[in-house]
């Protein structure tokens, strides 16, 4: 007996019904990446090993899937390295490639091989997927879709701004009211491990420090403890991890705080221009919020931090995020090009909206008009009608064979057709067809002269 077939864990198949509630996301994300002036580019699925490699931190790195090489690839390598069972050595003997793990490296690597070519600064979207060897959960994937927005060649905070305006209308756009989009500075955070004496601890710092959600304060302390930070450090960080009141008391509070840290300062500087202007600008539908904690526990980051959370209520991580990432083009060689850029989590995404039910109902009609199939004669009639609905931009199709008319209704009802079209003998000799409108009831007899008019009813 043949097994039963799977798929890998942390990987989907998709329904039509799932994939047109996909798609609707992506073209309202899309329609706002190219309103708001982003060109379209795409990248290969895998990438050099060391294009990806380093760019991550110590967990990204774990994360990453990597691709044995082709052909016998084992009988390439040194018997000592094997015998070491070093799997850390071996795999840069026998893999070369590696799945992409995001859209902002590969991106990175697009910038500087295509420099020349460019016109800075440049503003690119992606919509692509991407993997990531995680442990599969409730809204994590280990492959799923990433909806990019990035500007490189600018280091105007004015694209933070664009940036959180972009987030706004897109889940205005999508009804999906109420998200807060948190926001915070590298720079702050590192002004923090200075002034609390741990600045050479800055990354096992932020990592923690970015797990206050998830873990508790306790369980950050633990960590910060085990990474060989000081009990008096944390104690001074300690009123971050509850630092609350409005951004403009905040921002207060940290001013006073990082005074003596020069970079820390440039932070909240930073912070402090985005905040204003969009309380100038105003938002349509989203919350602005800074949170002090946000680390986003990548090391390329150098300026403002995004992430964007859920509406009250809805138990789901991030469904966005992204920041300034000043060199992250220096690492293949394109030195001072500053760049920003977000990203729009789809799968989350997706199952907030099935949660609130912000899909829209016909979202699911694949087909507005079924034909009924009563022989070969009444098929060519209908076949010629179901063409002039067609160039009308009516989705309709024809019934391929004919069966039984409860056959070919439960079809039409099993994929909620709204219109059934009936052209039998009778109608063949009066030229005419019949609609039956399957949501209301009843039904209307039309000339097969004068289409227009039932087009006109759809």
């Amino acid at each position: 007996m043949a097994q039963k077939p799977s798929i890998p864990k942390g990987t989907r198949d998709f329904s039509p019904s799932e994939v047109n509630k996909r798609n609707y996301i992506f073209d309202v994300v899309k329609k706002h990446f190219q309103t708001y002036g982003f060109q379209p580019i795409e990248t290969p699925s895998f990438e050099n090993s060391e294009t990806l490699m380093g760019k991550y931190g110590d967990e990204g790195d774990r994360l990453i899937f990597k691709i044995l090489n082709s052909g016998d690839f084992l009988n390439k390598v040194n018997d000592d390295v094997y015998a070491s069972k070093d799997s850390s050595v071996l795999t840069t003997k026998i893999s070369e490639k590696a799945l992409r793990y995001d859209l902002t490296v590969p991106f990175a690597r697009y910038v500087v091989m295509h420099q020349n070519e460019l016109d800075f600064p440049f503003k690119r979207y992606q919509i692509q997927p991407v993997w990531r060897a995680d442990r599969p959960q409730k809204g994590r994937f280990r492959e799923f879709f990433q909806c990019d927005a990035d500007v490189v060649g600018s280091d105007s905070l004015l694209q933070e701004v664009e940036l959180v305006q972009l987030y706004d209308a897109v889940f205005t756009d999508l009804k999906l009211e109420g998200v807060t989009i948190k926001l915070n500075n590298r720079k702050i955070l590192a002004g923090i491990a200075e002034v609390i004496g741990e600045r050479d601890k800055l990354i096992d710092f932020t990592v923690a420090l970015d797990k206050l959600d998830k873990i508790g304060i306790e369980g950050v302390s633990k960590e910060m403890r085990e990474k060989g930070i000081s009990d008096a450090a944390i104690e001074k960080a300690a009123p971050l991890f509850e630092l609350s009141g409005s951004n403009l008391e905040q921002l207060s509070v940290l001013s006073d705080l990082l005074k003596d840290s020069e970079e820390g300062a440039k932070g909240v500087g930073e912070l402090s221009f985005i905040i204003t202007t969009m309380e100038e600008l105003g938002l349509q539908s989203a919350n602005l919020k800074i949170d002090v904690t946000l680390a986003r526990g990548l090391n390329y980051y150098t300026g403002a931090i995004f992430e964007v959370a859920a509406p009250e209520g809805v138990s789901m991580g991030s469904i966005g995020g992204g920041g300034r990432y000043d060199d992250l083009t220096g690492i293949f060689g394109l030195k001072d090009v500053s760049g920003v850029g977000i990203s729009f989590g789809l799968d989350r995404i997706y199952l907030v909206m099935e949660e609130l039910e912000l899909f829209p109902e016909a979202i699911d009609q694949s087909l507005q008009v079924l034909c009924v199939n009563f022989g070969e004669k009444e098929a060519l009639t209908s076949l010629k009608l179901v063409n002039r609905l067609r160039k009308a931009g009516v989705k309709c199709d024809l019934y391929p064979s004919s069966a039984k008319m409860q056959k070919q209704m439960k079809y039409a009802n099993n994929r909620n057709v709204p219109f059934v079209v009936l052209i039998g003998e009778q109608e063949l000799s009066s030229n005419s067809f019949v609609v039956k409108d399957m949501v209301k009831g009843g039904q209307e007899t039309y000339s097969l002269d004068r289409v227009e008019e039932f087009l006109t009813n759809l």
